[in-house]
């Protein structure tokens, strides 16, 4: 199993690590920093031993990196990971605010369907099954949105059932959500937000997320 330092230390750009396997342009590290596609978070950007990752995919309790051929390592090599850290940082902070938006969405306008949800380096997405616009509630869930961010709240990320690799994220007294993403410190450094309705296709509606900054 691949120890997975990224829910440990979230904040961490660099892991002195080995090769677990290999099995052609793919390896498998010991232990690492990159993050895989999952939940609608993207994969991390970043270098094994100097060689870019081309792709991350999680395998079960293992993580697979693909790097281009030739690649010349083998399994027991020391190697360093490196992050991407800026890209990181955006994802992180585009991914709680997505977390936000939703839990306001269902606070506020539930019982509603989340259909889909996609988190990337320059925006974040939440689908919804809605018969009315999503538009008219947006100044009030932005509103609310900033207050919790203005608050700078601790976010506790922790381990539900380790043994399942199953982990919450929970800012006390706001909610507390299932989530095996890669979570801030505090919902302060979220930053200013703009909200963007969209709608893709009837009774479907559309919530874009952007970074003001």
């Amino acid at each position: 199993m691949t120890r997975k330092v990224f829910w440990e230390d979230p904040y961490r750009d660099r892991l002195e690590t080995r090769v677990a396997r290999v099995e052609g342009d793919d390896v498998f590290l010991a232990a690492t920093i990159l993050y895989a596609f999952s939940g609608g978070q993207e994969s991390d950007a970043g270098t094994i031993a100097g060689r870019s990752v081309l792709a991350a995919r999680k395998e079960g309790r293992d993580i697979r990196y693909t790097l281009a051929a030739g690649h010349g390592l083998a399994a027991g090599d020391a190697v360093s990971g490196v992050l991407d850290w800026p890209r990181r940082y955006r994802l992180m902070r585009l991914h709680f605010a997505a977390e936000i938006v939703l839990e306001l969405v269902y606070r506020h306008l539930g019982p509603v369907e989340k259909i889909g949800a996609h988190i990337g380096e320059t925006k974040s997405r939440l689908d919804f099954l809605m018969a009315a616009s999503v538009g008219p509630h947006l100044p009030m869930l932005a509103a609310e949105a900033a207050a919790l961010v203005a608050a700078d709240r601790p976010i506790v990320s922790r381990f539900s059932d380790e043994a399942n690799q199953r982990r919450t994220w929970e800012v006390e007294g706001f909610g507390k959500v299932a989530c095996g993403g890669t979570h801030l410190r505090r919902t302060g450094e979220v930053g200013a937000l703009r909200l963007k309705r969209d709608n893709i296709g009837k009774g479907k509606e559309r919530i874009e997320i952007y970074l003001a900054d």
